[in-house]
């Protein structure tokens, strides 16, 4: 491993950042603090807002946008980085900034640098203006204005600069090691040497522990560089994709897929595009937050993982590898390599659904995802999963049982709903009641049944 320093490209212009300084710095603090760049805002310090976004460059012209409250400093090492003061130059102001402006569409302007970031990236990117923004949250100027700026937002046209070469591997600071391996032989080393290192993917999980928490971890092993976990494929089977592929990547793949719309609608709803931006489906799996997003349509497909360690490697399916509440399968020096998503079978009927106070940038109160296989009118096979209703996210054998082998009618759906909340028994909390989300579950399972019956 090559120790040396933190290397970026931040602005356009090469940066090599003083010896000892701490890989484990939120950017925010980083920026506006040893950088002095006080553009960037800090409004949440959790990724909710927006105010702290900041856009990275990628080497093929993407610009994607992240929030810097819950991003490392380490993770941006060998990146291009832009901040709001990177867009204007000595003619004046960007055309994003002079647009917005124009447009009305700021007021007290604090949150305002973020969302000139957003416009940047989206003006390259396209999409839903809303989708685009949902990641910025504004609390006086109202979105007609900012909506109305966007519409007329046009590519400024200007090709990336690539970022200098970053030769470190091994990024340190007093009480600190930040490990950036570039081969799977290297991370397994270091993985089985350090098992009680930090793993991180996107860190939109971990980030916050340092962000909020103000955790210093003593190691960190990052994974962004390691191509096996970066590899995105489809195979005759479905999509082959790495534990380091970023939501981003994977929803692009997933709108490809036809069979897999309803997960590319689903990862619409995951977070933004700032959390799209960095989050991972390692990540997912590898917290195994009972109220994961997509861990109900992972077990719903019948998705397979393979882990990698030291000592060989092995597969499962992803079902055996959530073993309880934020606990999982993997064994000391293991890491995830890749997930295997199946498509459903031809003529399945496939839904991912969640619900949440909000629509977009929500955590799911309760999540059902399921795949009903249909044959001269009876149901020949059903996975259905829930998150949110127990310590894990899991199968609902019961209701599966009351749906196989019926006639696909009103009656089996809504009898295999009944058997749903019975066999549930969720846990209150500030997001609903154990009631609600009991009923809520079965709802979902109801609504399928509708919503097919309206389309046939």
């Amino acid at each position: 491993m090559t120790a040396g320093p933190i290397a970026l490209l931040l602005n356009g212009t090469p940066r090599a950042l003083p010896p000892g300084t701490s890989p484990t710095m939120t950017l925010l603090d980083w920026l506006r603090g040893p950088a002095g760049l006080t553009g960037t805002k800090e409004g949440c310090a959790e990724g909710d807002c927006g105010a702290c976004t900041v856009v990275i460059e990628e080497p093929d012209g993407a610009r994607v946008p992240v929030n810097a409250c819950i991003t490392l400093l380490g993770q941006v090492h060998g990146r291009a980085l832009r901040t709001v003061e990177g867009l204007g130059g000595p003619a004046g102001p960007h055309p994003v900034q002079r647009l917005l402006a124009e447009a009305d569409a700021t007021q007290c302007g604090f949150c305002t640098p973020g969302i000139v970031m957003t416009a940047w990236a989206h003006a390259r990117e396209g999409g839903d203006v809303h989708e685009a923004l949902a990641g910025n949250l504004c609390r006086c100027t109202g979105y007609r204005p900012i909506v109305e700026a966007f519409a007329g937002l046009a590519d400024d046209g200007a090709a990336p600069v690539p970022a200098p070469p970053a030769a470190a591997t091994r990024l340190e600071a007093p009480g600190q090691v930040f490990h950036r391996p570039r081969t799977l032989e290297a991370l397994l080393a270091i993985r089985a040497a350090r098992p009680e290192a930090w793993l991180l993917a996107g860190g939109t999980d971990l980030g916050l522990r340092v962000s909020e928490a103000r955790e210093a971890p003593a190691e960190v092993i990052a994974l962004a560089d390691v191509p096996e976990l970066n590899r995105l494929e489809a195979t005759p089977e479905g999509l082959r994709v790495g534990a380091a592929v970023s939501y981003r990547r994977l929803l692009a793949a997933c709108a490809g897929e036809p069979g897999l719309a309803p997960l590319a609608g689903l990862l619409r709803r995951l977070g933004s595009r700032q959390i799209r931006g960095m989050g991972t489906l390692g990540g997912n799996l590898g917290t195994a937050s009972p109220i994961g997003d997509m861990l109900p349509p992972l077990l719903a497909l019948g998705a397979t993982l393979r882990l990698a360690g030291a000592g060989g490697g092995r597969a499962m399916p992803v079902e055996e590898f959530l073993t309880g509440y934020r606990t999982n399968a993997l064994r000391p020096g293991e890491v995830i390599l890749d997930v295997l998503i199946p498509r459903p079978p031809a003529g399945a009927l496939f839904v991912a659904e969640k619900l949440s106070k909000r629509p977009d940038q929500d955590i799911a109160t309760v999540g059902l995802s399921a795949v009903i296989a249909l044959e001269a009118g009876r149901v020949a096979g059903a996975r259905i999963a829930l998150g949110g209703t127990g310590p894990r996210a899991e199968r609902c054998a019961a209701a599966e049982g009351a749906l196989v082998g019926q006639p696909w009618a009103r009656a089996t759906v809504e009898a295999a709903a009944a058997a749903l909340e019975e066999a549930i028994a969720p846990l209150s909390d500030l997001r609903a009641s154990s009631e609600y989300r009991r009923i809520a579950a079965g709802n979902l399972l109801r609504r399928l049944w509708h919503r097919a019956a309206e389309a046939a």
